[in-house]
């Protein structure tokens, strides 16, 4: 039965928000220490180059060179933070995946994971609530996980 719009019972509905959050990360291959930053804003050049350098401090001084396996998104590119990266080309560089191959990307399987483990089928009343869910199991991966390093292994 088709009942008139002013007789109904007032629904609420849960407006939408255009708020998001993004994380940069990487894992370690050799003990699956994994290292993260919230983004609220936006990735762009600027963010990618404050997660360079944290990256870059958090890997420490191992004598061994750190290569940050990355796919081509522009601000990966930019030519604000190649000075940078050209200083700290012996220690730390990129290696640039083939354009449009996303599969080769380990990251790729860690979020892939994150979000079967985290947020898949599960409602959040709040952006927060995703925000912790989330970042609880970035934590316990910090100080290092087997799991991530099975996930990232290149066979």
């Amino acid at each position: 039965m088709w009942v008139p719009p002013e007789t109904r019972d007032p629904v609420i509905l849960h407006h939408p928000t255009h708020r998001s959050v993004g994380y940069f990360g990487a894992v370690r291959l050799s003990d699956g220490k994994f290292v993260f930053q919230r983004e609220e804003t936006r990735f762009n050049a600027q963010t990618f180059l404050g997660f360079l350098q944290n990256l870059r401090l958090d890997s420490g001084e191992t004598g061994r060179r750190v290569m940050v396996i990355t796919d081509n998104a522009r601000y990966h590119h930019a030519k604000m933070h190649q000075k940078w990266r050209a200083q700290h080309a012996e220690s730390f560089a990129l290696d640039f995946l083939p354009p449009y191959s996303p599969e080769l990307n380990p990251i790729e399987r860690v979020w892939r994971l994150v979000r079967r483990r985290c947020i898949h089928n599960k409602y959040f009343p709040r952006l927060e609530d995703v925000m912790q869910t989330v970042e609880d199991q970035f934590f316990q991966w910090v100080s290092g996980s087997e799991a991530l390093i099975r996930l990232c292994a290149i066979n």
